[in-house]
């Protein structure tokens, strides 16, 4: 090759330093863009119509027999609590009649017009009343009545462990669909506690929603991850909502707040699952996960 005269190096060199200048510039500009999660954005529960925050308040932490620890707080701290989240952005709450909770949402949201926030609510099929047994139009109107609601908008058949539920509740199940008819409940959808139930609910057409236990570790879970999330994956892919619980593994992350991240992190990165419910008890637990959401970056 042969010499480069000066004024041609000069040129070159300008041209190389600026390509460096805007390069870093569009790396600084790119950082900028970057995305992090909301924890409080409105976000389409599958292909249910309903619109929900990306994080949900439960009232069930270790729940069971009508009570919970949200429940054994006492009416004026549940309702304190129920006000701090929804003065912090959330705008679904998730009942049970096992827990017991239903009393103390409406008188905490007494202020606020009944569709500015989500309700979710579960019938049992254990352990129900002999005259509601089998029939849960009966069940949801007591529901109404508990919660001073004219509507739910999305009620869980609680805790389908077999495989076999879409046959053995279809009673059940018609009865729901009937309610939803009526404009009663707006979606229904099961909560479950295993990977057989996971697989039905994603051949299901009946099936508008559904909870599953998910966290990055396996505690508390159906099943580890591994084969968890494929079925997850099937449930999100057939256009249901899906609901993450268990998180914080039935409190047993509480004080392990890397496991929480992790496990935060970790759903959020499947890219299947619409929202997060957690059963805070204090406004402290809402803000420190809140806060933690907000640090994961997406990847889209």
């Amino acid at each position: 090759m042969g010499k480069i005269k000066r004024r041609e190096f000069l040129t070159r060199s300008v041209a190389s330093v600026g390509g460096v200048i805007l390069g870093s510039r569009l790396a600084v500009g790119r950082q900028e863009r970057i995305e992090t999660y909301d924890p409080f954005e409105i976000v389409p529960l599958g292909k249910t119509g309903l619109k929900v925050t990306r994080l949900g308040a439960g009232t069930g932490a270790h729940g069971g027999n009508h009570s919970s620890n949200q429940k054994r707080m006492g009416q004026e701290k549940f309702e304190a609590l129920l006000k701090a989240e929804y003065d912090r952005g959330i705008r679904m709450f998730d009942l049970a009649d096992a827990y017991g909770t239903h009393p103390f949402l409406r008188p905490a949201l007494s202020a606020i017009p009944r569709d500015k926030y989500v309700l979710v609510s579960k019938v049992s099929t254990w352990r129900t009343p002999e005259d509601e047994r089998g029939k849960p139009d009966v069940t949801i109107r007591r529901f109404l009545k508990e919660i001073d609601t004219d509507y739910i908008d999305l009620v869980l058949l609680h805790c389908v462990m077999s495989g076999d539920w879409p046959r053995q509740l279809r009673k059940e199940m018609d009865i729901m669909a009937k309610l939803k008819e009526k404009g009663i409940i707006r979606a229904h959808g099961v909560s479950c506690h295993s990977v057989a139930a996971l697989e039905a609910a994603a051949k299901e057409p009946w099936v508008d929603s559904v909870h599953a236990r998910i966290n990055a570790y396996g505690t508390e879970m159906d099943d580890n991850p591994e084969k968890v999330v494929p079925v997850l994956k099937k449930i999100h892919g057939a256009g249901k909502g899906i609901v993450a619980m268990k998180l914080v593994a039935n409190g047993e992350f509480k004080y392990d707040k890397d496991k929480i991240s992790r496990s935060i992190e970790y759903v959020l990165g499947l890219n299947c699952v619409d929202m997060m419910i957690v059963g805070f008890e204090t406004p402290n637990e809402i803000d420190d996960f809140a806060g933690r959401v907000q640090k994961v970056q997406k990847h889209t």
